[in-house]
């Protein structure tokens, strides 16, 4: 698992305004997701926030978010973190970009980011990409409250 890949540039590249723009519209028509936003803002997006809707959850957990950012190189980071009514934190991270810890395509494990590992996906265009990890934000929401009945 250790060292990078070298299927890519060294560096993750400007924004892909673009493709941020298209992630953003999927997002606004998902039904678990209740807003979405970009950062600094709409004219020079870096960042795309996804306020997930909290209504599914089991009433401990405060808020939830994706936070997705997509260079020109294909590098991405989508970073999902929830919170709770105690202000605890649950969190992870589908990465491709360059780093001294895993493959260039890697997954920072819950429930804190800490814990690496390479990651492999059927495909890294960002829709595809996106559908993964909303898939995996359903299957927390029913862990969540798995959790909470025991």
């Amino acid at each position: 698992m250790g060292g990078s890949s070298d299927d890519g540039p060294r560096a993750t590249g400007p924004p892909d305004r673009q493709t941020l723009r298209v992630l953003e519209r999927r997002l606004a028509d998902d039904p678990l997701v209740s807003q979405t936003e970009f950062r600094p803002g709409s004219d020079e997006p870096r960042v795309l926030e996804g306020h997930v809707d909290t209504e599914p959850y089991p009433p401990s957990i405060d808020t939830a978010r994706l936070d997705v950012r997509w260079f020109t190189t294909g590098d991405f980071t989508v970073h999902y973190v929830e919170t709770t009514v105690t202000d605890d934190h649950w969190e992870c991270r589908w990465d491709r970009h360059p780093n001294g810890h895993n493959a260039r395509l890697h997954f920072h494990r819950p429930p804190d980011g800490a814990d690496t590992v390479d990651l492999e996906l059927p495909s890294r265009h960002p829709i595809d990409v996106l559908s993964t990890v909303v898939a995996a934000v359903e299957d927390r929401i029913d862990q969540a409250w798995d959790d909470e009945i025991t």
